[in-house]
């Protein structure tokens, strides 16, 4: 059984680092296919001279052949071979449009911005959404199914970006919410609690236009898998045996229906890195989908390959985590 059990991690992890080498190799080509030359795309200064372009293409790198070197010298002197090698060391290269900053420092700073609203955004759809989809299937049938299913579609169903523009219109409106960016520019903090209250305010809208996305879908889900647990017939078994109806949800249905929720939640913490971009847009709020925005339109090469990275690896490790979850729970996934 150890064996066997080693033999499934080690297959798993294989197949990972390889979906990611291929993920790599994608994405550095991915780039290379655009028209324009990308050292100085973001520019747009028509005045530069011929030495200048030449200069910022060799300062950049993008000066050597793309993939192989066949003018001589080694073969192996290229844009894709160089960009492994620094990539073997951390290095996500220079950016070209934000001169002289590292590709590495940029994508921290906005990762860190894009979980202050995927993590408070993850943790109040799943409350909500596992509790009402409980409550739902609880309650089949009745006027609180109906209208806990007809939100949770509406949800689903909306576009994000057309959700951030409605609650935006909302908040901005009713509520006298932020509109845009993670603080108040100018504003001066009298202390560490004063910045924080500026910044949470700042985060209520696009938090809750990610959540509320999101909840749709647990909340479906969650009361499509009780639903079904509920017509087993050890569910029936334990009715029979006179157990009372809450205690049957608490103790059995609900246990045995959260391993579809448990998946999709470890799926989602990986898309909902990548699905923040649509929110971040609207919101304006500086996180990795409006560094990526920011980037596509100056031709920023390596912040859009560290971006695309980051975000692909997200999705990577998470289904990895799904795999070797369902490995553990179910032993019949190891000997398929």
């Amino acid at each position: 059984m150890a064996a066997s059990r080693r033999r499934f991690v080690t297959q798993k992890v294989v197949f990972a680092v390889l979906t990611v080498f291929a993920v790599i190799t994608f994405n550095f080509f991915l780039f290379r296919v655009l028209p324009g030359d990308p050292a100085v795309g973001g520019l747009r200064d028509p005045r530069l001279s011929p030495e200048r372009v030449e200069a910022l293409r060799e300062r950049f790198g993008v000066d050597n052949p793309v993939f192989l070197n066949f003018d001589g010298g080694n073969v192996f002197e290229s844009q894709y071979f160089a960009y492994l090698g620094a990539l073997s060391d951390g290095d996500l290269g220079t950016s070209f449009a934000f001169r002289d900053q590292q590709v590495t420092t940029l994508l921290g700073q906005a990762l860190i911005n894009t979980l202050w609203l995927v993590v408070p955004a993850q943790i109040i759809s799943i409350v909500l959404g596992v509790g009402l989809g409980l409550i739902a299937a609880y309650r089949r049938g009745t006027r609180v199914d109906v209208s806990a299913l007809t939100f949770s579609l509406i949800m689903w169903s909306l576009p994000t970006f057309f959700l951030g523009i409605v609650l935006l219109f909302v908040g901005t409106t009713w509520l006298d919410l932020p509109a845009a960016g993670r603080v108040t520019i100018g504003a001066q903090y009298t202390d560490l609690w004063d910045q924080l209250a500026d910044i949470v305010s700042h985060m209520i809208l696009p938090t809750a236009t990610l959540a509320l996305v999101l909840l749709g879908e647990y909340m479906l889900i969650m009361r499509s898998s009780v639903v079904e647990v509920l017509g087993e017939d050890y569910i029936l078994t334990a009715r029979a045996m006179g157990i009372r109806r809450p205690k049957i949800l608490r103790s059995h249905a609900f246990r045995n229906a959260m391993l579809p929720i448990v998946t999709l939640i470890a799926l989602n913490l990986g898309f909902t890195v990548s699905g923040a971009i649509q929110v971040e847009t609207v919101f304006s709020w500086p996180g990795l989908g409006h560094l990526t925005v920011d980037a596509v339109n100056q031709r920023d090469f390596p912040v859009l390959q560290g971006a695309f990275l980051l975000l692909a690896l997200s999705v990577v490790v998470a289904n990895l985590i799904v795999e070797l979850i369902y490995g553990y729970l179910d032993p019949r996934v190891k000997e398929a």
